[in-house]
């Protein structure tokens, strides 16, 4: 059966990606005449300048945070070199396979003299983390009827299922038994959590809010949005970019986002030729974002 599910899997996740990306053309496809009308002015160029701005701050606060995680682990690196790391390897997420970004993190930690184990946990650690942030913000919206979003009880299980194995506890178990025979070769002492993620999860939380904010400065840019419009535009947000982050076979999200994102706003009947727009200029400005976050990694200093 492992064998069978092996050799399925990578053409299960072209399946999804191009199922996804058909989607999203035939969308296109369809309301062309309402994206022919959008038109971008002078402010509208100064407004997607703003998220851009945004964006790629949304990024230095990721790999801030990221330093947070790193710190639970006792892992010694200074700031400016856990940055350049993470925004450098941000763009291997659009390489095949969409693990790229994590393989460099976990490589470089691990040269800079951590654990293998430590280090994988550490990293792996904090797109758990940002998974969890998102669907707290989406039920928490579904809570107050912002969106309608199925099996909701299911999905806080979820949520309760994902904080209970980011419990220190459970963590620590599992650093124990990683680490094990490594450890009584080497005499490594044991790394210990000691409290909740309580901090990291925080400020993932404030990452998919800003990443948020840069999706509704992007819509600002086309059309003028009411203040009872912020809040479900935000939490169709949240929710579309969290399935873009735990769905397999879509590089950086790519096709998975903006169908999930197009399903959900067109069901909240917003205009069809603004949706495909901001959706559209919200990945351009995102790609963007990362290659400028790479560029900031390669001048920060080597240090370690």
């Amino acid at each position: 059966m492992r064998k069978m599910l092996s050799k399925i899997k990578p053409y299960l996740r072209w399946l999804i990606l191009g199922v996804t990306l058909f989607f999203v053309a035939y969308a296109f496809k369809k309301n062309w005449q309402a994206i022919a009308t959008v038109r971008l002015t002078s402010k509208s160029f100064f407004i997607l300048i703003i998220a851009l701005i945004v964006t790629l701050f949304a990024h230095l606060w990721s790999g801030w945070v990221w330093t947070w995680i790193l710190k639970e682990f006792k892992q010694n690196v200074y700031i400016k070199w856990a940055l350049k790391i993470y925004l450098i390897t941000n763009l291997a997420k659009y390489f095949p396979g969409n693990i790229g970004h994590f393989y460099g993190r976990i490589a470089a930690v691990h040269q800079a003299g951590s654990t293998i184990e430590s280090a994988s946990i550490s990293v792996l650690l904090e797109p758990l983390l940002m998974a969890t942030a998102a669907l707290f913000i989406a039920i928490v919206s579904s809570s107050f009827g912002l969106i309608e979003i199925n099996n909701l009880g299911l999905q806080l299980l979820i949520l309760i299922a994902i904080l209970c194995l980011i419990h220190p506890r459970v963590l620590n178990i599992a650093l124990q038994k990683l680490s094990k025979s490594k450890g009584k070769q080497l005499n490594l002492p044991a790394i210990q959590l000691k409290q909740y993620l309580w901090l990291p999860l925080l400020g993932e939380i404030i990452f998919v809010l800003l990443r948020g904010c840069g999706f509704l400065l992007t819509w600002l840019a086309l059309m003028k949005i009411n203040t009872e419009q912020i809040l479900p535009l935000l939490s169709s947000f949240s929710f579309a970019w969290l399935m873009g982050l735990v769905v397999p076979g879509a590089p950086g999200g790519m096709g998975i986002f903006e169908a999930t994102a197009i399903a959900l706003l067109n069901h909240q009947h917003f205009p069809a030729g603004i949706l495909l727009t901001t959706v559209a200029l919200f990945r351009v400005i995102s790609i963007l974002a990362e290659l400028l976050g790479a560029g900031l990694g390669l001048l920060l200093n080597q240090e370690k």
